[in-house]
């Protein structure tokens, strides 16, 4: 991130009410304008993270990520440039049945619009220009979706001032901050089920997170260096299963194994392997790469593919 920069995340929450497509807009109080709601990254925030917290501080409604809609930027008064990271997310019945909502000084009304009614009120084209993108893959049976994590373990122990087994090696005090720096960007994403190599450094990175989200970290070897190196990993399998699940889940493994993990995601979807799909594993310990796969259609190919890093 460039220290000039402002960044901020937000989202295009979204919901079916009587059959058919309704936008929330916002009515800010300050600008009297109308816009998508987001706002400014926190300290220590995920962008994911960012456009989670945001989107329920503006609606009053939680809504986990769906795919990434795009990015806009445009100059601040001051001259500094603001850069906004945008997601489809989808309004459940529930979530809006416990909205506490109430205009406030910042945001005087939340507002139900379809499509067209949105497009023409929204007032500024970096908007319209997201929400069309949101259009286009909505009309391109594109609506719900699951997110399919493939992570790195965080910083560990090097393998050379290790004597025990290797699987044994644990989390340096840099992999244990990354593994807690992370968990509000894989919260963002709805992720329900975690699945992690036996080793110790994979398991210490989801800890955190499965006591986030109060859930059981499922440990196999079929996903772990050592059955990798030995030529009896099963990822085939434990992807398989994440795919026919449809449900959001993380999948914590080692860079030697994680692009076997992405391509397995791309043959399970009937994905083209393009070198997006070879960027999307090659990452740096404790980041992530999020898979979004059609709920309705998952044959049909990963949607999108996104790539987070820890922000310390």
């Amino acid at each position: 991130m460039s220290e000039r920069a402002v960044y901020a995340a937000g989202g295009v929450l979204w919901r079916i009410a009587d059959g058919r497509l309704r936008i929330a807009l916002v009515h800010r109080t300050k600008y009297r304008d109308v816009t998508l709601p987001k706002g400014k990254v926190d300290p220590g925030e995920m962008l994911a993270q960012t456009a989670v917290r945001e989107v329920e501080e503006e609606t009053g409604i939680r809504a986990a990520l769906g795919v990434p809609l795009g990015v806009s930027r445009y100059t601040l008064a001051n001259g500094r440039q603001k850069i906004v990271h945008y997601w489809a997310m989808r309004a459940k019945d529930r979530a809006i049945r416990e909205s506490r909502f109430v205009p406030n000084r910042e945001i005087a009304a939340l507002e139900w619009a379809g499509p067209r009614q949105a497009m023409a009120k929204l007032s500024y084209p970096v908007d319209q220009e997201i929400l069309e993108t949101f259009l286009r893959l909505f009309d391109d049976g594109v609506r719900r979706t699951f997110p399919v994590v493939a992570l790195r373990h965080g910083k560990a122990v090097p393998r050379s001032d290790w004597e025990r087994a290797d699987y044994l090696r644990p989390l340096l005090p840099k992999g244990r901050e990354q593994a807690k720096a992370i968990v509000g960007g894989l919260r963002a994403f709805g992720v329900k089920k975690i699945v992690s190599s036996t080793a110790t450094r994979c398991v210490q990175t989801v800890t955190p997170l499965a006591r986030a989200i109060d859930a059981r970290v499922v440990e196999t070897d079929a996903i772990s260096q050592d059955a990798w190196e030995d030529g009896i990993a099963d990822v085939r399998t434990v992807v398989g299963k994440r795919v026919a699940s449809g449900k959001a889940a993380v999948l914590c493994s080692h860079g030697p194994v994680l692009p076997a993990v992405l391509e397995e995601l791309a043959l399970a979807t009937g994905t083209i392997r393009t070198s997006a799909l070879r960027d999307a594993a090659a990452l740096g310990t404790g980041s992530f790469s999020v898979a979004h796969i059609s709920a309705e259609n998952p044959g049909s190919g990963i949607v999108a593919i996104e790539t987070h890093a820890p922000p310390v």
